[in-house]
């Protein structure tokens, strides 16, 4: 990989040993592990854990020499952990991808790291080669994080750039990294379509992302540089979130006081809520290549919008919700939910929604009730247009 990308590409082969020993002597990654394998020993004996750990750790990665070596390494783990906080993983459109073929990956934003872990999870069970995955600065902090999503094939994203011209020359070196990435190196790519997880379940492409892939190919048409890169819009539904309260709480207390200030430590909750908590059932779809001939970004994020609104799954819950809310609208002619599934299904989703609104404060229902809400409207507005 040419060095203008240094600071921002994942790792390479060469590099994987020496980060991975580099990860076996980082306390802070140690001490995580530790809480996260044993919650109620970690606090007391952590300090007996930790070499424990490192040396269990260190047998399991010996000999690893590559990236897909890793992945392969990781995947049952990975697969566990997905499996056990979910009531099955399904995914529709992955037989379409072509073998050979490097593909942008645009995908709608519920969840920090589960995200792109689903998408990869169906990449890698069809035996395609998984993408480089993008992933925001903010969430790098410690510097454990930062090895181990760059030795997964992570990039990153500057996003705690503050001046212009700064911001400017970042999103233009990401713009040549991701057409590097696909038209030269033959690797694809996964992006979420607007920076920051759609909180209110309204799953929007910002023309922002669209514009940034074309600023480093300026003298070329807008249609030609969309084609080359082959995107693929992809749709995540899951039929919980297990952060749907804390994004509640959040969008009330914005609604109410104007602003939110994050918590020290609330993104890394949100990520280990988001990997360990109950998802019920999930579903990825990825939808069909955009080959058209768009003018300008606003055309391209309108047609991702149409298939990624389009193919999401509803579940009962989401039928639930639309019907609890205050944006119900009679044109959109949505059919009640017992006319959609069978009995016990909907008393199951029925009984799980109450708990959820039962546990959330009577003021911020409304916030819980529109996550669920808003992909029904979505979906229905389309049908309507078409």
């Amino acid at each position: 990989m040419m060095g203008e990308f240094e600071a921002i590409r994942p790792y390479n082969d060469a590099e994987v040993p020496a980060v991975l020993q580099r990860l076996l002597s980082d306390d802070a990654f140690l001490g995580a592990l530790a809480r996260y394998r044993f919650p109620r020993l970690s606090g007391p004996f952590g300090w007996l854990l930790r070499p424990l750990i490192a040396h269990r750790l260190a047998r399991e990665v010996t000999g690893i020499r590559s990236v897909s070596e890793l992945q392969h390494k990781v995947e049952p783990y990975v697969d566990r952990t997905i499996e056990h906080a979910t009531d099955g993983v399904t995914y529709s459109g992955v037989e379409r991808l072509q073998s050979g073929r490097a593909y942008l990956f645009i995908a709608n934003h519920r969840d920090i790291v589960v995200d792109p872990a689903f998408c990869n999870y169906a990449i890698y069970h069809a035996k395609l080669p998984t993408p480089r995955i993008a992933i925001g600065d903010n969430l790098l902090q410690k510097s454990f994080v930062s090895d181990l999503m760059r030795l997964n094939k992570s990039f990153i994203v500057h996003r705690s750039i503050s001046g212009r011209r700064e911001k400017l020359a970042a999103y233009q070196n990401l713009s040549a990294y991701i057409n590097h990435s696909i038209c030269q190196d033959g690797q694809s790519i996964w992006i979420a379509q607007a920076e920051g997880r759609a909180k209110d379940g309204d799953d929007r492409t910002d023309s922002a992302i669209l514009k940034m892939f074309h600023m480093s190919r300026k003298d070329e048409p807008f249609a030609e540089v969309v084609r080359q890169l082959h995107l693929i819009p992809v749709s995540i539904s899951y039929e919980y979130d297990p952060c749907d309260a804390a994004k509640a709480r959040e969008l009330f207390t914005r609604a109410t006081t104007g602003e939110y200030t994050k918590a020290p430590g609330e993104d890394d909750r949100s990520i280990v809520q988001g990997i360990t908590g109950y998802k019920g059932r999930v579903h990825i779809n990825f939808g069909e290549e955009i080959t058209g001939d768009f003018a300008d970004a606003k055309q391209l994020a309108a047609e991702l919008d149409r298939q990624i609104l389009g193919n999401y799954r509803l579940f009962p819950v989401h039928y639930l919700a639309y019907e609890a809310s205050d944006l119900r609208d009679a044109a959109l002619n949505v059919p009640r939910a017992e006319t959609l599934f069978k009995a016990e299904e909907l008393q199951r989703a029925r009984t799980e929604w109450e708990r959820r609104l039962g546990e959330c404060p009577a003021e911020q229902r409304g916030h819980l009730i529109l996550q669920y809400a808003n992909p029904v409207l979505n979906q229905y507005r389309l049908k309507q247009q078409a």
